[in-house]
């Protein structure tokens, strides 16, 4: 009898020990079998990247079954040519740079498919001190702009919405490193950049914040989209499953960033040696204020876009640009990949 339960017990350990193996290697299979993706930012790891890499921290990405990697790049139009080189599946730009990219390279047609800029941050900053307090100032003063800086981009824009004399300002092709640099020492009048960036660069160079002069575009009659999540044109048609993963993570994290901006802004500090929490917090927190959370975002929810705005602003560009083909906003954004929009609630 004795043996027949050993023997019994040594049927049951087999049996267990061949489903502990099997869920083992299921185990394995899953994570081997994770969606690898390759994410590019459009700048340096700074407070308004936290929904990206708090993503990444927060393990939402791997939940979804997705490998993702996020890398920084050296401005608005980098993450193009990678997204158009299929180097990197996803990346984040703006959406402008991205219509007239589309324009000069049709057999690339990388697509936005979600906006997280609903109000572009594109400004002008200046100094009271140097005499720049209103767009028209800009006449007879130095403006210090990056070539491939997206607010620059939008400079034709905001010349012909306000009626300034272009020949009248000077503009000095700097780099980003010294932009803001260059403006607190007085070396040039204004600059062009992002509200959140040079304003909050500005001051932690000590130039008092009650004299300077931040013009956002949006604020003087450029009514345009800012970034957006971009893909892959060839990515996202054979892995249409993992974009939308990738989108639901990000979204949660999003979520979460607005929330708890505190909280999130950790996961930048602690990729940047040299950022600073309460810098990298003002600069998330004026994100999330000026052109993230905006009424049509609180109406409509995150990451969709309107498309009668979209086309409307594709006819604002066509004002200083002249497009070999005009698009239409239904050929930029691609809304398929959303989640569904009661997880895209912004409030």
């Amino acid at each position: 009898m004795r043996g027949c339960v050993s023997a019994a017990a040594a049927v049951r350990r087999a049996a267990a020990g061949v489903i502990a193996g099997s869920m083992m290697v299921a185990f394995a299979t899953a994570a081997f079998a994770q969606q690898p993706i390759k994410f590019t930012l459009d700048w340096k790891f700074e407070g308004p990247a936290a929904p990206f890499v708090l993503a990444l921290d927060k393990g939402y990405y791997k939940a979804e079954g997705l490998d993702v990697t996020i890398d920084t790049a050296g401005g608005s139009l980098e993450p193009l040519n990678r997204i158009a080189s299929g180097t990197y599946d996803i990346g984040f730009g703006d959406i402008n740079s991205l219509i007239k990219f589309r324009d000069a390279n049709p057999g690339v047609p990388i697509k936005a498919i979600y906006m997280v800029y609903n109000k572009p941050p594109f400004s002008i900053v200046g100094r009271k001190s140097r005499g720049v307090a209103k767009p028209k100032d800009l006449e007879g003063k130095k403006l210090g702009a990056p070539a491939p800086d997206g607010a620059y981009a939008q400079w034709p824009i905001f010349v012909k919405a306000n009626n300034i004399d272009a020949s009248k300002v000077t503009i000095e092709n700097v780099g980003f490193p010294v932009r803001e640099p260059m403006l607190a020492a007085g070396q040039v009048d204004a600059i062009t950049g992002f509200s959140f960036s040079s304003y909050i660069n500005l001051k932690d160079r000590g130039v008092p914040a009650d004299d300077i002069v931040v013009l956002l575009m949006a604020d003087f009659g450029v009514n345009l989209y800012g970034n957006t999540i971009i893909v892959n044109p060839k990515f996202a048609a054979e892995k249409p499953d993992a974009v939308k993963a990738f989108l639901r993570a990000f979204t949660k994290a999003l979520q979460e960033t607005v929330k708890s901006p505190a909280t999130a802004v950790d996961s930048v500090v602690k990729r940047n040696e040299v950022a600073k929490k309460d810098v990298e917090l003002e600069r998330l927190n004026m994100a999330i204020k000026d052109n993230i959370m905006t009424d049509e975002v609180k109406k409509n929810g995150f990451g969709a876009v309107d498309l009668a705005r979209l086309d409307g602003a594709i006819e604002q560009i066509a004002l200083t640009f002249s497009f070999k083909a005009k698009p239409k906003g239904a050929e930029i954004f691609d809304a398929s990949f959303l989640p569904a929009a009661d997880t895209r609630k912004a409030n």
